[in-house]
C-alpha cells in the first residue's frame, strides 16, 4: 500500500517483492521513476530501509519499511574530455587505471567536467550506458578524490555484472598503502569495528552498533617508521565507505591530511620542529593510495595482480619526515 503526499511515500515490502534490488522495488512500486534516478535517490539518502541508508542493491525482505521523497534531480549532463588517464592495463572486457590524486571519478550535479568518467567516455566510447548508472559508466568501484591508486573499469555489461560479483562476494584482494600518525605499538594488527552512517552528519560514516552498521574488517602491517608517522600497509577484508579512514581514526592513527576522520590541530604534534609543523598544515590531501589489487579475468578466470606504484607526493612527503 502506497501512501504518498507532497511527494513522499512509505511502503511496506509485500511477499511479492521478496529478494528484489531496492533500486528494482522503487522503479516497480513508482513506473515514473527511472532506475538511475531511483539509484540516485537511494545513494543520497532521501530513500530509506526502516530510516538506515541502504545501497541500490540492497535486497528487500517481507516487512521492510521503504519510505523517503521524490524531489527534482538535475539532470547530470557530461561529455567525453581529452583528460590524461594512466592506463596500467586494458583489454576487450575491462581496464586497469592508476588514479590521480585530485580528480573527482564521476560527474555530479555542478561538477559535469574533469572526472575520470569524462576521460574514460573519451578514451572508450563503447563504455557508456555499461552498469547501472549512467553518470558512472563501467565504473565498478570508486575511490575518494583524494586518494590515489588503482581502478578498475569495465567495457562490457557481462564483465562489469562479473566484476561486480566478484567485489561483493570479497574475491577481488585489495591493498592500500597510507601514511598515519604515531606509530604503532605492534608491527602489525588487524582492526574489526563495525561501520555505519553517521547519527547526524548524513556524508560522514563512524564505528557504531546501531542502526545500518555493517562489519567492517582491516588488516594492517608497518612498512616503515617516520619522525612521529608511519607508512601502514592495508588489507581490507570488507569494501565498506571510508574503511581505512574510519578504523584509522578509530585506534588514534588517523591518516595524514585526512579532513574528515583526522585530528583537528595535528600539527601540534611537531610544535617542537616549525618546519615539519608548517609541512603537516599544508599537507594538499589525505596520505591514502590503492596499490594493489588481485582478481580473476572475467572471460578465462586466470588470477591477474595488478600495482600502482606509491605517488610522487607521498614520497617527497615522507621523506621530510624520515629520520636523519
Amino acid at each position: 500500500m502506497h501512501e504518498k503526499s507532497n511527494r513522499s511515500f512509505a511502503i511496506r515490502v509485500g511477499n511479492e517483492d521478496i529478494g528484489k534490488r531496492l533500486d528494482t522495488f522503487i522503479t516497480t512500486s513508482f513506473p515514473e521513476i527511472s532506475r538511475s534516478t531511483a539509484s540516485r535517490l537511494i545513494r543520497s539518502g532521501d530513500i530509506t530501509v526502516f530510516d538506515a541508508i541502504r545501497k541500490p542493491g540492497y535486497r528487500v525482505n517481507p516487512g521492510d519499511s521503504v519510505s523517503g521523497t521524490f524531489h527534482e534531480l538535475p539532470t547530470v549532463q557530461f561529455a567525453p574530455e581529452p583528460i590524461e588517464i594512466d592506463i596500467i592495463f586494458e583489454d576487450s572486457l575491462f581496464l586497469v587505471i592508476n588514479k590521480k590524486p585530485g580528480i573527482v571519478v564521476h560527474p555530479a550535479p555542478g561538477h559535469e567536467h574533469g572526472t575520470i568518467a569524462n576521460g574514460l567516455l573519451f578514451h572508450c566510447p563503447q563504455i557508456q550506458g555499461v552498469g547501472i548508472d549512467p553518470t558512472r559508466p563501467g565504473i565498478v568501484h570508486r575511490l575518494d578524490k583524494d586518494t590515489s591508486g588503482i581502478m578498475i573499469v569495465a567495457k562490457t555489461e557481462p564483465a562489469y555484472n562479473y566484476l561486480v560479483a566478484q567485489f561483493k562476494e570479497r574475491l577481488i584482494s585489495k591493498r592500500y598503502l597510507g601514511i598515519v600518525y604515531g606509530i604503532p605499538d605492534k608491527e602489525s594488527g588487524q582492526i574489526v569495528l563495525n561501520i555505519g552512517r553517521h547519527a547526524s552528519l548524513r556524508k560522514k560514516m563512524s564505528v557504531t552498533d546501531h542502526g545500518n552498521a555493517r562489519y567492517a574488517e582491516t588488516h594492517w602491517k608497518i612498512k616503515e617508521k617516520y619522525q612521529r608517522l608511519s607508512l601502514l600497509e592495508f588489507d581490507i577484508k570488507t569494501g565498506r565507505t571510508h574503511q581505512i579512514r574510519v578504523h584509522c581514526a578509530a585506534i588514534r592513527h588517523p591518516i595524514v591530511g585526512d579532513q574528515t576522520y583526522g585530528f583537528k590541530k595535528s600539527y601540534k604534534l611537531f610544535e617542537d620542529t616549525p618546519e615539519l609543523k608548517k609541512i603537516i598544515r599544508n599537507v594538499p590531501r589525505q596520505m591514502l593510495h590503492a596499490w594493489q589489487l588481485r582478481l580473476r579475468h572475467p572471460e578465462n578466470g586466470e588470477l591477474l595482480q595488478f600495482q600502482a606504484p606509491l605517488p610522487d607526493d607521498m614520497i617527497s612527503f615522507s621523506d621530510n619526515f624520515k629520520t636523519p
